[in-house]
């Protein structure tokens, strides 16, 4: 383990008023977004739309780091510069998600499992070779009748440990992402209680696998109401029980906590930042880790249309700065 490289990059991550990019959508994802627009989901599609994302001008004032995809860190912008080292020369550090998606887990109902740990320290190591500095593993965990299930908690608290373990032990820094997700009629009180329990259950993982906080990231999910919860709570009161559930269960040696947007519009996303934001000093830094908050109105303006793309890059810029405000708890919200 190189404790100088790991420190290195959590700093460089880190930065004050900065936040992350998640553009790691597997092929599945990114073919629904790109439907959405009407664009098929090509190799020189994919290419173009990250390329557009990756050289937007001046995005390293608010992006500190990109989570990228195995494709997408094997490619390579049209002047022949690979992604990871166009990142990192405008100031971006590159990133890669590692683990293999979903699977279900036996002994439970319909609940998973994430999948990708065999072959895992290699794929890292070759990983690191193409440039990544931080790694991603998300693990997901529903709220319904008897769910989480315990066997589900457990589990998926021990993957996204020894996942962290793996990493730190190659000088990567992991971001650790256990998504409690939104989908539901759940209440913001259950989904305190629920992303108590879970967040318990990792911190205990990760004490036992000897990670290292000071050199993680935490990517957690606000705590929200489920979708179909009327009527939904306002934004104080989900500023007010998400910082009550992480006081509650996360170290203060955990340097940063970068929160996913996990299916809220942009708006609500970044609000909702800002206000846990102005809750006075915490011990963590407190950021954002989006893909879709970020990249939705920027793939709307695009349209796979080369003439779109400085319009679509100047929404994803001035995305990026709207959350970077509310990462200091000045954002204007009218």
């Amino acid at each position: 383990m190189s404790r100088q490289e790991l420190n290195h990059t959590i700093n460089q991550l880190i930065s004050p008023g900065k936040g992350l990019l998640a553009a790691d959508e597997s092929s599945g994802t990114i073919e629904k977004r790109f439907a959405e627009i009407g664009v098929e989901s090509t190799v020189d599609n994919r290419q173009a739309y990250r390329e557009l994302l990756f050289t937007t001008p001046h995005l390293h004032e608010f992006i500190s780091g990109v989570i990228l995809f195995d494709e997408t860190i094997k490619q390579s912008a049209q002047s022949g510069q690979a992604f990871p080292q166009l990142l990192l020369k405008s100031g971006i550090v590159p990133g890669i998600k590692v683990d293999k998606g979903l699977t279900p887990l036996a002994g439970t109902n319909h609940e998973s499992i994430t999948e990708g740990l065999d072959g895992l320290a290699q794929r890292l190591a070759d990983y690191k070779k193409l440039g990544a500095q931080f790694a991603k593993w998300r693990a997901v965990f529903t709220i319904a009748d008897e769910q989480p299930s315990s066997l589900a908690i457990i589990e998926n608290a021990q993957t996204l440990a020894r996942y962290a373990a793996i990493c730190q032990s190659l000088g990567i820094v992991p971001i650790v992402e256990p998504e409690v997700l939104m989908e539901g009629n759940h209440t913001l009180e259950r989904c305190a209680r629920v992303s108590t329990a879970v967040l318990q259950a990792v911190f205990s993982a990760l004490s036992v696998h000897q990670v290292i906080l000071e050199y993680m990231i935490l990517k957690p999910s606000m705590v929200i109401s489920g979708k179909d919860h009327q009527p939904q709570d306002g934004v104080m009161e989900v500023a007010r029980a998400t910082l009550t559930v992480l006081r509650r269960t996360v170290p203060a040696a955990v340097p940063s906590i970068n929160f996913l947007s996990g299916g809220q519009s942009p708006s609500a996303a970044c609000e909702h930042l800002n206000a846990i934001n102005t809750r006075g000093p915490q011990p963590w830094n407190l950021s954002f880790s989006f893909a879709r908050a970020l990249q939705e109105p920027c793939l709307h303006a695009w349209q796979g249309k080369m003439d779109n793309v400085a319009a679509a890059q100047k929404i994803l810029y001035d995305g990026a700065k709207l959350n970077s405000a509310a990462c200091l708890g000045s954002l204007h919200v009218k």
